[in-house]
């Protein structure tokens, strides 16, 4: 995936597929990445405000509490088709 200057509208289908690279790239960019069902944003992964004195904190603490649901409490992000495969 390349990396772009600007915000990045994925669908839920294709954030599925791509999780971890799209992870990284908010990661190195800092960049938001807004996750959309049928062209409507139903959540935002950003990476988090940078901590005061730095230290060496985990990717993965680094974007602890960042994402928002954006979605009607009533959706979802898992398809029934999705969960035909469970």
């Amino acid at each position: 995936m390349a990396i772009y200057n600007h915000e990045m509208d994925i669908s839920v289908t294709e954030f599925k597929n791509r999780c971890l690279e799209i992870i990284r790239r908010v990661e190195k960019t800092g960049k938001p990445v807004r996750i959309t069902r049928r062209g409507k944003a139903v959540a935002q992964l950003e990476a988090p405000p940078l901590r005061e004195g730095g230290g060496d904190v985990k990717p993965w603490e680094r974007l602890r509490g960042r994402a928002r649901w954006l979605a009607e409490p009533e959706e979802t992000f898992v398809s029934e088709r999705d969960l035909k495969g469970i």
